[in-house]
């Protein structure tokens, strides 16, 4: 396999985790019987920093690990990744984010039926705002994303031992979790809402209800805008 190749894969790999482990500790928290149901936000915000942390570890391996669009396009346009791998990369993190969503329904798979209320179950699969108001959902959702950004290039200005920048990572979505997530679930990641968004359209659920489209452009979008104001950010930082 290329070194291309390698990267591309460890994208989709990666992702994947992420998602099987993110999208797992909320089904674990949302879904009925489950042995953690309703243990609540600070669980889920761990559960997603420690998924990042070890999908990380697993991605850059190969790779340089961004496992979100958002990051892709934002370290093309720093420099940091040639323009050629950006969509290959993409294509991978959504593909990444179907399989692992898929798996989390595979582990989860008696526990679906066992649950009717629709907005836990894509609660389980996608982000969606506290309170629908889309102008201020995208304002959340850059916010999010600029200091996810702001935050992985402050950490590539710095020097760590070897291994420890992970933590430093998944220090990172924790404390966007915890302080920024309570108003979109915090998506800041294309790949993250989109690939198990369209995981959860197509899967067998039957009380699965609407997958929610009309939101969807949200978590798409402005992590994307929320990038690229983070490059702009970081290099008037750095002057």
């Amino acid at each position: 396999m290329s070194g291309d190749m390698t990267q591309i894969f460890s994208e989709f790999i990666g992702t994947a985790i992420l998602i099987l482990l993110g999208d797992g500790v909320c089904a674990a928290v949302n879904l009925n019987k489950s042995k953690a149901q309703n243990s609540g936000w600070i669980v889920i915000a761990f559960g997603w920093a420690l998924a990042v942390t070890i999908a990380v570890y697993v991605a850059g391996i190969n790779g340089p690990a961004h496992l979100n669009p958002a990051v892709t396009i934002a370290m093309a346009v720093n420099g940091s990744l040639k323009a050629s791998l950006v969509l290959p990369f993409i294509v991978a993190q959504v593909l990444g984010g179907i399989v692992g969503a898929v798996l989390v329904w595979l582990a989860y798979l008696p526990h679906w039926n066992e649950t009717t209320d629709q907005g836990a179950i894509l609660g389980t699969f996608s982000t969606g705002p506290a309170i629908r108001n889309y102008p201020a959902n995208f304002i959340s959702e850059v916010i999010g994303t600029m200091v996810l950004v702001v935050g992985l290039l402050a950490f590539g200005a710095n020097k760590f031992a070897d291994g420890t920048n992970v933590f430093a990572v998944g220090g990172l979505i924790l404390a966007i979790g915890l302080s920024l997530g309570g108003a979109t679930g915090y998506a800041i990641n294309p790949a993250r809402d989109l690939g198990p968004r369209i995981a959860h359209f197509i899967l067998p659920m039957k009380n699965k209800g609407d997958s929610d489209w009309a939101y969807s452009w949200v978590p798409v979008v402005a992590p994307i805008v929320g990038g690229l104001l983070a490059v702009g950010l970081f290099t008037f930082i750095k002057k």
